[in-house]
Parts: C-alpha cells; structure tokens; sequence
C-alpha cells in the first residue's frame, strides 16, 4: 500500500470516526431488539491499523477472546472480525439468555449459535455504514466462530489474505446493558486494492 497510516488527514479519520458512531449505533439497535432490552453505547476508538498492530490493540497476545469471523466481497474484498473477551462473552450470554443460564459452557451449539447470530447482526451493522457512506456494495459470508487466544484469531485473516493486506480498520465500542460492559472489536482487513478503493471512494487518493 503507497500510504502510512500517520499520512492519514484529519477530514478522513473523522469520516471514519463517523462510520464508527453509526456502524456502533446500528448495532446497538440491533442488540437492543436481539435481548429486547436497552442497550447504550460508549464512543468509539477509531483506528485504521497496520495488520500486525491489531493484536496489541485487543489486548494480549496469549489472552484467550471469542471471535466470530466472516469474508466480505463484492465491490471489495478481504475479512471482518467482531471479537470478545471471554468476560464479555460470558456477559452477552447471560443477557441473550436473559440471566437463565448459572453456568455458561460456549462449547455447546446453543450458545455458539446465539454468538454467530450476535456477530452477524454486529458486522452487518458495520458493514451497512461502510456502504452508506462510500456507496460500495459489500456482501459478507455466513460466520465462522472459534474460541482461541487472541493471536491465534487474528491470524486467520493473515493466513487468508497472507502478503495482500497490511492494513486494517479498528473499531472499539462498549455496549452497555444494565450493570453489564461488553466490549466488542470490530476488524475490517480488506485486501489492499480494496483499501485503496474505499479510500477512493471517501475522496482519499493514496497514490
């Protein structure tokens, strides 16, 4: 890719920060109808990344998180990633299960199912306001979910993509129901042509 992310100007980190904002309250909305209860929001971190700093902005490497895992194509192409912690996890169980279950055991299909469908909804929500605003017509897979340690996760896509892609969008939201704090990342890693023409669209030139 000809850019660094610190060549990044401001009018577009904002674009970004506002497709964040609506992508988070998408899904929010979405949450709250999932669990039929309010879900608020915090403001979201914004980062457009190099591929091997995500990690750090996750958390640890050797941290054990649940990731729900999809391919986006269309008029781009590449991965998208909703991860959770496993305390996050545990908490979005409980208020989809409306506090029912005394022991949570992800393993069982029940529980994965309702997490696919969680990151589904989540992604789409991110990937609608990505549309919105670039006008690009995004399509993404049935989701794949696994429970591993963070960096095992986050190679997936590098595995996947391999030397195509260096860059990735990073969304940081916490969704706030009761007493609970879930956080969830959001990581977009198109493959580099598909970088270029979202920026493209946004009235970026990287060249």
């Amino acid at each position: 890719m000809s850019f660094r992310t610190e060549e990044l100007n401001y009018m577009l980190m904002d674009i970004l920060k506002e497709i964040g904002n609506i992508g988070s309250g998408n899904a929010a909305t979405s949450l709250s109808k999932m669990v039929n209860k309010r879900i608020d929001m915090s403001v979201p971190e914004v980062k457009v990344l190099d591929f091997k700093d995500a990690v750090q902005s996750i958390g640890e490497e050797e941290e054990p998180v649940t990731g729900i895992y999809m391919d986006i194509f269309g008029d781009i192409k590449g991965s998208i990633l909703f991860i959770l912690s496993m305390d996050s996890t545990d908490k979005i169980i409980d208020a989809l299960f409306d506090g029912k279950i005394d022991k949570v055991d992800i393993s069982e299909k029940m529980y994965k199912s309702a997490l696919s469908e969680l990151g589904n909804i989540i992604c789409s929500s991110y990937i609608t306001a990505i549309s919105a605003f670039t006008s690009l017509k995004i399509k993404i897979s049935i989701p794949s979910i696994s429970f591993d340690m963070a960096g095992a996760i986050l190679s997936v896509p590098l595995i996947k993509l391999g030397a195509i892609s260096d860059k990735a969008l990073f969304i940081k939201t916490d969704f706030i129901e009761g007493q609970r704090y879930i956080q969830g990342d959001f990581i977009l890693v198109p493959d580099v042509n598909s970088f270029e023409n979202i920026l493209k669209a946004l009235g970026v030139n990287s060249k």
